[in-house]
């Protein structure tokens, strides 16, 4: 938190910069910005990227050595018999405990004199640290700022420069994600790879068992784990497949209405109303599906004879599908917004009426751009986990009643990697083949609801 302040605070200052660096500008050409090479706004976007960026730079570098210095300053100050033959996690733990100690957590150790004392120490040196960092940060920002100004001048080529540092910004923030993707592809890979050494690849794709028990030693009950994923991949299709029951129809109609039926004073109210349902978190959702929606339909089974589960694909489908009907129906709404005027007119003029023209004429022209839409909520729904796990529960049952309890790959996911975990295993490895499995198809839904809008756009733009 006071880090944050800090930067708002070094923020505050490159503003101020950025209003001196503009008014130096136009001092500087006499009062004529036309003299200027740059408009003055470059030269105060100048003047604050001299003061930010360098202020910034030593924040983070700030922020990353700190600990390790101060770290080493404390458990050195400690006697030679509390740190000596300590391996990596023994000494990790010691620091731990002098960390819970300076911050008033529990501590197994909190009454040692010499981890109290190096508590302090590690509160003494944090509150100095901060305080050096940020008198140095301020000074390099003022110094940043004097270089700025006094290099102000109608031959300065601001605009260049502030430019250049743009697109530099630019080009790092794209490495950035790309290298996010590539990394977190390559881990999945990685342990997967891992995962099937040690589980044959065809038992994990088409296996009708799942339950993924390893023993811990080679006595333990349950010591033989099955990890055969067809019913999470059953489960999560089913689920999929009745939430898109759902939000199919009813955000599809809901966007054809507001987009040709109804009153602009009406869509005005009812669009944004509609598409508050995708603010809700789903964790909300998920509290409305096991409380309310779940028993309801239990008691309406039980009223008619059938049997339904406490935790029921069906609940957990109908809630997702309507956590999803505003994708659904505000995609499609632009879509079919989309489709130009002189369409509809045509059809008009043939004599068509207005449900004849929507059915035959905006619907077939907007159906790339629905159909874009659909993907798009399905792989939302594929990745859901909160309404899974409150709704439908854990259990990995082979069957297509939507009545029974079922569980999905996110669900599992959460489940494997829930606690402490051997990462050695078979078990907690199985959570990144799932997690590969489940990237290879959302990324493949995405990729062909995106071929089907550029395909649109090129169509119709």
């Amino acid at each position: 938190m006071q880090t944050f302040i800090v930067v708002l605070a070094l923020l505050g200052f490159a503003a101020v910069g950025y209003t001196m660096g503009r008014a130096r500008a136009v001092m500087t050409a006499g009062g004529m910005p036309k003299d200027l090479h740059s408009l003055p706004s470059y030269y105060g976007s100048y003047t604050a990227l001299w003061i930010g960026l360098p202020s910034l730079i030593l924040l983070a570098v700030w922020l990353i050595v700190q600990p390790y210095i101060i770290n080493g300053v404390v458990m050195g100050g400690l006697p030679a018999s509390m740190t000596q033959g300590l391996s990596a996690s023994e000494y990790g733990l010691l620091l731990n405990d002098i960390r819970n100690t300076a911050t008033g957590n529990i501590s197994a150790r909190a009454d040692e004199p010499a981890i109290v004392e190096a508590a302090a120490q590690l509160n003494s040196l944090s509150q100095t640290s901060f305080i050096l960092m940020i008198i140095a940060a301020f000074g390099v920002g003022a110094g940043g700022l004097a270089y700025a100004r006094n290099r102000i001048s109608p031959t300065l080529r601001a605009r260049n420069s502030v430019e250049k540092v743009i697109n530099v910004i630019l080009v790092i923030s794209s490495l950035i994600a790309i290298l996010t993707t590539v990394g977190i592809v390559m881990s999945l890979l990685f342990e997967s790879f891992l995962f099937f050494t040690q589980v044959p690849f065809y038992e994990f794709l088409f296996g009708l068992n799942w339950s993924p028990q390893t023993a811990l030693r080679a006595d333990q009950v349950g010591s033989s784990g099955a990890f055969g994923a067809v019913p999470l991949f059953v489960g999560t299709l089913l689920i999929t497949f009745i939430a898109m029951l759902v939000a199919a129809p009813i955000g599809l109609m809901s966007a054809i209405y507001m987009a040709e039926y109804a009153d602009p004073r009406f869509r005005a109210f009812a669009k944004p109303m509609l598409e508050v349902l995708a603010g809700i978190p789903t964790v909300v959702y998920g509290f409305f599906a096991a409380l309310t929606v779940a028993p309801a339909f239990r008691n309406v089974g039980e009223s008619i004879g059938l049997d339904v589960s406490s935790e029921s694909a069906l609940a957990a489908g109908v809630v997702m599908g309507i956590m999803i009907i505003p994708f659904v129906s505000s995609l499609s709404d632009d879509v079919i917004n989309a489709v130009p005027q002189s369409l509809r007119d045509g059809s008009y003029g043939l004599g068509a009426t207005k449900s004849e023209t929507i059915r035959s004429v905006i619907v077939p022209a907007a159906l790339p751009g629905i159909v874009g839409a659909l993907l798009l909520a399905i792989s939302r729904a594929i990745g859901e986990t909160m309404i899974v796990v409150m709704a439908a529960g854990l259990a990995a049952n082979l069957t297509v009643n939507p009545l029974e309890a079922v569980t999905t790959v996110t669900v599992q996911i959460v489940t494997l990697l829930v606690g402490d975990q051997e990462f050695d295993s078979a078990k907690t490895l199985s959570a990144f083949a799932l997690g590969l499995v489940l990237f290879f198809i959302t990324l493949a839904l995405n990729v062909i609801a995106l071929s089907v809008v550029r395909k649109y756009r090129e169509k119709y733009d």
